[in-house]
């Protein structure tokens, strides 16, 4: 039974972490497309392509 309370912990212990991890990666989606919003109201081309980019990336790895 130690055996599978082991395995059952390291699942649980993945899951927490899959979850964590998407959680963070929609907050930051989300704020980059907040700042990717300002820019355009700015009129902030470099700031605009520079956050576009990185929403790119980011939408690239999840």
């Amino acid at each position: 039974m130690g055996k599978m309370n082991v395995s059952n912990d390291a699942l649980l212990a993945l899951f927490a972490e899959m979850v964590w991890d998407d959680a963070i990666r929609k907050h930051k989606e989300e704020n980059l497309y907040k700042e990717i919003d300002r820019a355009l109201a700015k009129g902030d081309q470099a700031t605009f392509l520079a956050l576009t980019s990185e929403l790119k990336t980011l939408l690239s790895l999840g």
